[in-house]
């Protein structure tokens, strides 16, 4: 039963997707047409065709690789200067050189003379530019739905003042959460003061030495103000109101940012021994452009530092270094998460299921961002050329010159081909990565 619900988990990652994708190239499709281009390719996926089928004088299809997509517009290159518009120039000599006239050449074949006008790059600059960044903002777009699923309609967990567990020891050094040790076996340790006095989950606090419990937020300050010793704690447990004396300790407990990522620092402070359990709450709309602007700010930080990333994960992949479960995961890691979650025992449908949402809705504000990176073949390196060429034109104008022509874009296919072939080499490291050493939910 666990590998049915594993697989159909990779089932429900790979349909999502292939959504991702498929609705990232409708992004580019729908402005394309709307302003005139000819498409004739609509494609999710790479490798070989699987299906397709065509309506007008666009192809659309599925093929066998769900990790991409495309659509094909004429004219995406414009012609070589000193051409016709049609004809190449014959002088181009050198590897390089090849390439870039092959790649005019193959651009400009599919141009009829009925389609002369309805090459991509005779689109104003601000045409162009929305037709590339359809895209992307699909991706941006599909982030906000999916995150409003979970916020506004399933609902984020929320701490509650009934016990969800009990740590039985105080933490020290050599085991800092104090967890794991529920059995009372504290070798070396202190027992919890929630242990001695006999607090159970499911339990739920009423007040502490006085004041009233009605938030977790409640119960932490009360812990943190309570002075170090015995303290008076009313809980309710079967129906049944319990007032239990419980000795705290005070203990060097670390300290975590927003995000709650350790800050490397310490602190001195009571310690109770009590886990809050949790259960979902649903929140205003309001609240997901706070996460999505989260959520992006530590994209950006993580493509800011992917090279040290890759390095790092490449370095983990080969020695016998453990695999940093905050770093960077593939596809096949995405897709083994997704399965283990949807395995999971004991675990209501609705965590399974936000787990999921907000898996695939980082997934495509990751992809948002990474489409942005102005270097071809991404789609902000094609909104990088049309910037510039808006540049070239306006400074044309201001010195009274004639009107430049079109940036020739073509002149960065080395570059293409060099960043094509490093994010192959990080897909392939990823795959690897995530096959030799998996991150897993366990």
């Amino acid at each position: 039963m666990t590998m049915a619900l594993e697989v159909l988990g990779w089932l429900i990652f790979l349909v999502g997707i292939g959504v991702s994708i498929g609705l990232h190239e409708i992004g580019h499709l729908v402005p394309a047409k709307a302003f005139g281009v000819k498409v004739t390719q609509y494609m999710v996926g790479f490798g070989p065709t699987i299906w397709s089928r065509h309506k007008g004088e666009t192809e659309y299809g599925v093929k066998a690789v769900p990790l991409g997509g495309y659509i094909r517009m004429i004219g995406m290159y414009p012609p070589a200067p000193g051409s016709d518009g049609t004809m190449l120039r014959a002088s181009s000599t050198g590897r390089f050189s090849a390439l870039i006239d092959d790649a005019r050449k193959q651009s400009m074949d599919e141009v009829t003379p009925a389609d002369a006008d309805r090459v991509f790059y005779k689109l104003p600059v601000p045409k162009r530019i929305v037709v590339m960044l359809g895209g992307p903002t699909m991706n941006l777009v599909l982030a906000f739905v999916l995150l409003t699923i979970v916020v506004s309609i399933i609902g984020l967990p929320k701490a509650t003042t009934t016990v969800g567990a009990i740590s039985a020891c105080v933490p020290s050094k050599a085991n800092p959460s104090g967890d794991a040790i529920t059995t009372g076996d504290c070798v070396g340790q202190s027992h919890s003061a929630a242990y001695l006095a006999g607090l159970r989950p499911g339990d739920r606090i009423v007040s502490m030495n006085g004041t009233a419990i009605h938030e977790w937020t409640d119960m932490q300050a009360a812990i943190k103000d309570a002075p170090t010793g015995d303290a008076v704690l009313v809980v309710q447990r079967d129906g049944a109101t319990i007032t239990k004396t419980v000795p705290l300790t005070a203990t060097w407990r670390p300290v975590y940012d927003d995000t709650g990522a350790a800050l490397g620092t310490y602190e001195y402070r009571n310690f109770l021994g009590v886990v809050p359990g949790s259960q979902r709450a649903t929140q205003s709309v309001t609240t997901v452009p706070g996460l999505v602007w989260d959520q992006g700010t530590h994209a950006v930080g993580t493509l800011i530092t992917l090279p040290a990333r890759v390095w790092d994960l490449a370095r983990q992949t080969f020695t016998d270094e453990p695999r940093d479960t905050r770093g960077i995961v593939g596809v096949v890691g995405v897709g083994r998460l997704t399965g283990d979650a949807v395995a999971l025992e004991n675990t209501p449908v609705q965590d399974k299921v936000a787990f999921i949402l907000s898996l695939l809705a980082g997934l495509n504000l990751f992809l948002f961002l990474f489409n942005l990176i102005p270097l071809l073949p991404l789609d902000g390196g094609h909104v990088a050329g049309a910037v510039w060429e808006s540049i070239k034109k306006g400074w044309a104008r201001v010195r009274h010159l004639p009107t430049p022509g079109p940036v020739d874009i073509a002149k960065a296919l080395p570059l293409t081909y060099v960043v094509s072939a490093m994010l192959l080499v990080l897909g392939l490291l990823t795959i690897v990565a995530d096959i030799v050493k998996p991150i897993t939910l366990n």
